[in-house]
């Protein structure tokens, strides 16, 4: 793989104006399609099958005006009066009379017909029901609703909006993200020691995360995806392209700072030996977001696909139009010379290797890290597993859904209009559940009295607050009965609700027909059943992948367990502060979180395929210098140290820089957003400081020569990929003949 890689890094720096066309090219193409040609995406998260979707289903074909998107309006009359007064009850009739000319509203209904006013009659809400979907009503027809009620403003009445059609759009590119991504410029100028070089990464990044994101963009317009899909791909491809930029550019600065290292040589060896890792790394990645596919879950399919997408992007940049870029620079990317302090500072390097620059030794740091690790190996592994599990605690009380209006901002109107619900008719009110009866089946003489019935046994049950009278179709094969709970829809006893209710469906086939538990609270309880069950098999697959591609990596057996068992930790430890956060409240001031609740019930399956790929970024990264280190010395005890000593500071500042990126998510308003950000930025920091830095270079000065042993009857049947660099041509001189490199580069396959 080395090889290859040196013959295309040096291919790719010959021919850098034409490899940057060829990517500005791309970028233009990528950019007219997906602004002009964007899909539309959903901010509904359905899973075919689930029993709300079955529902849902039904509904659209035998009772259409019944499936149609909701907006509730919600009104409220100021402290002391009530809405029947005359001017209020006037305001709300010429408003509601407007909201019902609206293109594509089929019906509105009135607070004092329908009776939906609150004790004291300060709270009441009506209905306006649109013929399309909720996910397809256009902003324009909310826009037009939200105008109509300006008669209700007027009179003094506070108007906020809630239900299926008002869902918040996703918006990325606030000042948070902004800063999360000045903060990595920050971290890259500090580990590259050069301004000029610290921009590099973020502009190959920033290139392929807008062919990426503008790219998934106009494959929605052929593809159904949620909008959580072009952030996620935002997220990981800007964090993981500057990381890969960042390792190449790394290793090519410090190869540079030897002042005869020629740089076309120097590029097409840094694309070689970290470009070989960035592959390797790369790849596992990818195949970790599209394992999203196990699942069976279309939604999530498509958001892994779309991340792998982006990831691909950022390996194809770093090692093709980073080399190029680098090449464009030239002579002014290689390190200042300083004067050492101490020219007798000495550190045992591999061949190659650059020399002091400074006082300091090459990872001076990392050498002292490394030495403090290894010579207390118990006290560390046994503190570094004991702190890990105690933050994984929380994580045995996780608790899956999809997040409530209540999760909003507590500025917006769709989290005030929760607030009024709850005020005016409880908690359980903004659970409302939907009982939908298929009657087709039972005689039509028997239909009343088994929807009387059953309605008469979902009101008895203790967890019920109210029902509605039976709402039928045209035909009467369909009715939809309205369950009001009495605890809110994140509430445990919500869950057990739902499931005590689906008990009667029995009772209900026996007289021929089919009962469905629907409506959005339902349906987040199905798909968090339904990710729940998919799980384990979705850990397995990520597990033994993580053993397969590590045994091919190091031709070790006991490297890949290592990195399998600490990926494990970084896991639980991230998924128990997401729990302590999100689901126990903690921090909610702080992170700006309006309300606790279970944790995103598609979170922990995105985290662990996300984080699987990031945490073999940085073994990879790590334990490729120690067995680099390893192969030229063969001193397994000294690889540790040279290796932490000559990755240490790069994997940290590569760390740094995907918890700035994914911290700065962390303030995004969408609550989806958030818990993603903030479980991948404590992961990363977690995995890479903890596990990788620490408990890795332990693990491994116990095993000793131990870790690069492998079996003979696999040594015969795993392919040797050199990630290493090891089958390198000799370095090329500057001022040489850098033609003989690439030849010897060719000669070595």
């Amino acid at each position: 793989m080395a090889s290859r890689l040196y013959t295309w890094g040096l291919w790719a720096a010959r021919r850098r104006g034409r490899v940057i066309a060829v990517w500005l090219l791309l970028l233009a193409v990528f950019g007219g399609l997906g602004i002009t040609l964007r899909g539309k995406v959903t901010t509904q998260f359905t899973v075919p099958g689930i029993e709300s979707q079955r529902a849902q289903d039904l509904l659209e074909e035998k009772f259409p005006e019944a499936a149609g998107g909701t907006a509730r309006v919600v009104f409220a009359a100021p402290e002391g009066d009530r809405l029947t007064a005359p001017e209020a009850e006037a305001a709300l009739g010429v408003s509601l009379k407007k909201a019902a000319r609206i293109s594509g509203v089929v019906r509105v209904t009135d607070p004092a017909k329908s009776r939906t006013l609150s004790p004291d009659q300060r709270i009441g809400y009506a209905d306006v029901q649109f013929e399309d979907e909720a996910a397809d009503v256009p902003q324009s027809s909310k826009d037009a609703l939200s105008e109509a009620m300006a008669e209700a403003r007027h009179a003094g009445l506070e108007v906020e909006f809630g239900g299926s059609a008002m869902q918040r759009k996703t918006e990325v590119g606030g000042p948070a993200e902004i800063v999360g991504v000045v903060v990595a410029f920050a971290v890259l100028a500090f580990a590259l020691s050069s301004l000029v070089a610290a921009g590099l990464p973020l502009l190959t990044a920033l290139v392929g995360v807008a062919i990426g994101v503008l790219g998934v963009q106009f494959i929605s317009r052929f593809v159904e995806m949620t909008n959580t899909a072009t952030v996620l791909a935002l997220m990981i491809g800007l964090a993981v392209g500057i990381d890969y930029a960042l390792f190449i550019i790394s290793r090519h600065r410090e190869q540079l700072a030897d002042p005869e290292q020629d740089v076309e040589d120097s590029i097409a060896r840094a694309v070689a030996k970290a470009g070989g890792a960035v592959v390797f790394a790369g790849a596992t990645v990818i195949i970790a977001l599209a394992a999203l596919a196990v699942t069976g879950i279309p939604f999530l399919t498509v958001m892994g696909l779309a991340a792998a997408a982006t990831v691909l992007l950022a390996v194809l940049i770093a090692i093709n139009l980073a080399p190029a870029v680098l090449a464009l620079f030239g002579e002014r990317l290689r390190p200042r010379p300083r004067r050492t302090k101490d020219r007798s500072a000495k550190v045992s390097q591999e061949p190659g290797a650059r020399p002091q620059e400074s006082g300091r030794t090459r990872g001076s740091w990392g050498l002292v890290w490394a030495r403090a690790v290894t010579r207390k190996l118990l006290l560390v592994l046994v503190s570094g597993v004991i702190g890990l599990l105690a933050l994984a605690v929380p994580a045995r009380d996780l608790r899956l859904g999809l997040p409530s209006f209540a999760s909003q901002p507590a500025d917006s109107t769709q989290h005030k209009s929760y607030d009024l619900l709850t005020e005016g008719f409880g908690a359980g009110f903004n659970a409302t559940l939907t009982a939908v009866v298929d009657t087709d089946g039972i005689p039509a003489a028997e239909r009343t009295a088994t929807v009387t019935g059953l309605r008469e046994t979902l009101a008895a049950d203790p967890g019920v607050a109210a029902v509605s009278p039976p709402v039928s179709n045209s035909d009467a094969t369909l009715t939809v009965v309205a369950v009001v709970p009495k605890t809110g829809p994140d509430a445990p006893a919500t869950t057990d609700l739902v499931h005590r209710l689906r008990e009667n469906a029995p009772g209900v086939a026996k007289a021929g027909g089919t009962l469905y538990i629907a409506g959005l609270t339902a349906a987040g309880i199905d798909v968090s059943n339904k990710l729940s069950d998919a799980l384990p098999l979705f850990v397995a697959v990520i597990v033994i992948l993580a053993l397969i591609l590590l045994t091919i990596a190091f031709r070790s057996l006991l490297v890949p367990v290592k990195a399998a068992l600490g990926f494990l930790l970084s896991i639980a430890a991230s998924l128990g502060a997401t729990v302590w956060v999100f689901q126990q409240g903690h921090l909610n001031g702080l992170l700006d979180i309006p309300s606790a609740g279970p944790v995103t019930s598609f979170l922990p399956v995105l985290l662990i395929g996300v984080l699987f790929g990031l945490a073999m970024d940085y073994e990879v990264f790590l334990v490729s210098r120690m067995r680099e280190h390893h192969e030229h010395t063969g001193d397994a005890a000294g690889a540790v140290v040279q290796g932490v000593a000559g990755s240490g500071r790069v994997v940290s500042a590569a760390a740094l820089i995907m918890a700035a990126v994914f911290g700065g998510f962390v303030f995004n308003d969408d609550p989806i957003i958030k818990s993603i950000g903030f479980a991948l930025a404590f992961g990363v920091l977690v995995d890479a400081f903890v596990v990788r830095m620490t408990l890795v270079p332990a693990v491994m000065a116990l095993l000793g020569r131990r870790a690069w042993g492998l079996p003979r009857r696999l040594d015969g049947i795993i392919p040797d990929v050199d990630i290493e660099g090891a089958k390198l041509p000799p370095r090329t001189a500057a001022g040489d003949a850098t033609e003989t490199g690439l030849e010897r580069a060719a000669a070595a396959h």
